[in-house]
């Protein structure tokens, strides 16, 4: 086996690992399996191809498309080419996107063409000169197929610096128009390859995950899986009988997901057909996952589950836990090498906190973004000028330098003047026997000012009374911090990264 020096490109990562691995198979998609060497030709097509259009580098091109094998070769063909990509979340609407393609100044945007289609009206709102769709049919845009033929499966990387920019990610927009995280190939390698190294990803791991490619943390798997040799079974979206039965048929060693995919899969009333054992080890990430459920996965699977954290603004992961050390359950893990994080005091970010007092979570080193795209009120607000990142989480860090995040500070629950975090009611709750998933939100209460809800799906057969649930949290939980109100759904409003949205919990009321 060759080992090359990596030039730290996206650009050069599908030649590096060529160079390193030789032509083995690192991606197998609806059953269609994809080698190096193919996918390394048919991104140097749509490298070609785009440059035919007249892209090149510097320019901005917008990917817009649920997990396929289409997606990921144009990315890799964006970068290449020395564009700049920027991989969207499949639930924007086509007025997100035209906002989106406004605010980065996008030249062309690859799309399926179930979602490029409505594009087509909107073009003459936006500075894209070029739609290209997935599929057969693109009626008043460019077919995919049509790139692929009008470049040369041989193409020679435009040269980049890594601390260029690569891709520009927009925020998921909760508060105000979505925020573009400038982010460069140093960033996103650096996520890559230090992520790898403490979870030891090596070319004998096989991967199991419907985690989106667009979304950082779907990123950083695929990533970590073409650059390092090993298997990717990627899923267009999350289905518990296709994710158990991949696991069996491929002998699979990881499984990577957020919270909810790990939890339909313990109410799953099929799961104990299917052999798993193959599994070593498993991450999680995108929301705390309860420690309960985490123990209960860890005890049917035998394999540890291994929680990450990380930020669009990071480029992927900023901590995890080794795979040869200590996993402690609730933590998010340490900083990965090279990152510092610190507790910093919400009102005043040059205040570090003292060992286990609640703070504001922030950030500093190679993972930080470059800044806000066109937004240089919203850089500064969000990085100080010594380098420290604002990162929005609450958290505490104990005297190993774990770190335990409390909740979102928008998420923030006040009633009667005490601070109340959903996730901690949350994690409570996700221990009673009956309840498979709950989210916590905030109701608005004449007399405290707000109250917490929780709304609870329970598992498949089971039963539960809104006293029960409240008097298993009394137990637990300080008076304050019980829920005055819990409602069953039969399920929650998620993200199409499967993270539960309490901002839209409100919707289920009844």
């Amino acid at each position: 086996m060759t080992h090359t020096q990596p030039r730290w490109t996206l650009g050069t990562l599908l030649p590096d690992a060529l160079a390193q691995f030789g032509d083995r198979t690192v991606l197998v998609f609806q059953e269609r399996e994809f080698g190096l060497r193919e996918l390394d030709a048919l991104s140097n097509r749509v490298a070609g191809g785009l440059q035919q259009l007249g892209i090149g580098r510097g320019d901005r091109v917008t990917l817009y498309s649920g997990n396929c094998w289409e997606w990921i070769v144009a990315y890799y063909g964006i970068h290449k080419l020395g564009a700049v990509a920027n991989p969207i979340n499949v639930m924007f609407t086509p007025a997100e996107v035209a906002y989106v393609t406004n605010d980065c100044g996008a030249k062309a945007v690859l799309a399926s063409a179930d979602k490029g289609a409505a594009l087509i009206a909107l073009r003459d709102k936006t500075p894209l000169e070029h739609i290209v769709l997935f599929g057969d049919e693109a009626p008043g845009a460019i077919r995919f197929q049509q790139l692929l033929d009008a470049g040369s499966p041989d193409f020679d990387p435009v040269a980049a610096e890594p601390g260029s920019l690569s891709t520009i990610g927009y925020t998921s927009g909760t508060t105000g128009y979505p925020k573009g995280a400038m982010l460069s190939h140093r960033n996103v390698l650096m996520s890559t390859a230090l992520t790898a190294t403490m979870h030891v990803r090596t070319a004998a791991d096989t991967v199991v995950t419907a985690l989106p490619c667009f979304h950082v943390y779907g990123n950083i798997v695929m990533n970590g899986a073409f650059r390092y040799g090993m298997k990717l079974v990627l899923f267009p979206k999350f289905a518990e009988r296709d994710v158990l039965e991949a696991i069996q048929k491929y002998r699979a060693t990881m499984l990577e997901g957020v919270p909810t995919m790990f939890m339909y899969l313990l109410a799953y009333p099929e799961r104990q057909r299917y052999d798993i054992s193959s599994l070593r080890k498993c991450t999680v990430g995108g929301q705390t996952m309860p420690v309960a459920k985490m123990r209960e996965f860890e005890a049917w699977s035998g394999a540890p589950l291994l929680e990450l954290w990380g930020m669009t603004e990071l480029g992927g992961a900023a901590t995890t836990h080794a795979a040869y050390g200590e996993n402690r359950h609730g933590s998010i893990g340490v900083a990965l090498p090279g990152t510092e994080m610190r507790i910093a005091a919400v009102d005043d970010a040059s205040r570090t906190m003292a060992v286990d007092e609640v703070g504001e979570l922030m950030a500093r080193g190679p993972l930080v973004m470059l800044g806000y795209y066109g937004n240089e009120a919203g850089t500064r607000r969000a990085i100080e000028r010594d380098g420290w990142m604002h990162t929005g989480d609450l958290g505490k860090m104990d005297r190993d330098g774990f770190i335990f995040i409390v909740d979102r500070k928008n998420d923030l629950i006040i009633t009667s003047g005490f601070n109340v975090y959903p996730a901690e009611i949350e994690r409570v709750i996700a221990a009673h026997p009956a309840v498979a998933m709950v989210a916590v939100g905030r109701k608005p209460d004449e007399l405290k000012g707000e109250i917490a809800k929780a709304y609870v799906v329970l598992k498949p057969g089971a039963q539960a009374t809104e006293a029960e649930i409240i008097a298993f949290c009394r137990e637990q939980l300080a008076a304050y911090k019980v829920p005055r109100a819990v409602q069953f759904v039969a399920d929650l409003p998620k993200t199409s990264t499967g993270k539960i949205m309490r901002r839209e919990l409100h919707t289920l009321d009844q």
